[in-house]
């Protein structure tokens, strides 16, 4: 497994929790963006810098992931795609998408899109709270230990 961050957009929150994440369990991390990122001297870690350009990193990272890989990302497009290739996909707030889900982000994100084409004002997302950075670190969690466990009863 590895771990990919779609990171223009990831709060530096949870970039730190998935810093230590990796060092602890030892799981590649990569930090994709279009702009020089500082993170922490790692063997486990490293970051893919993108031109510039709309959906150059989600494009990249669905390029490169492979199945069993875990991909974090608020984007449901780059979701959806990494569900259909065999990946698991977590949202900064903690949230996983599914295959029994994603269809309903999916058509939820169309319709907001269709709103705001309209000229409705829908306003952003809430500001990023400890329960959102808990949720996440939670999640993350249950995802390493599972495939951790999964590893270990490979070897054996």
């Amino acid at each position: 497994m590895q771990i990919w961050v779609d990171a223009d957009a990831c709060p530096n929150v949870i970039k730190e929790i998935l810093f230590r994440a990796a060092d602890r369990r030892g799981v590649p991390l990569t930090l994709v963006a279009n702009k020089a990122l500082r993170i922490p001297p790692s063997p486990h870690i490293r970051t893919v810098q993108v031109p510039a350009g709309f959906d150059v990193a989600d494009n990249r990272i669905a390029a490169e992931m492979q199945a069993g890989d875990l991909v974090v990302t608020a984007d449901i497009p780059l979701a959806a795609d990494v569900i259909e290739r065999g990946g698991h996909a977590l949202d900064p707030r903690g949230g996983l998408y599914t295959k029994d889900n994603i269809e309903g982000y999916l058509a939820m994100r169309k319709f907001m899109d269709e709103l705001r084409s309209s000229g409705v004002e829908t306003g952003g997302p809430p500001p990023f709270s400890q329960s959102d950075r808990q949720a996440f670190a939670n999640q993350l969690d249950r995802i390493l230990t599972r495939y951790c466990r999964t590893e270990s009863d490979a070897g054996r």
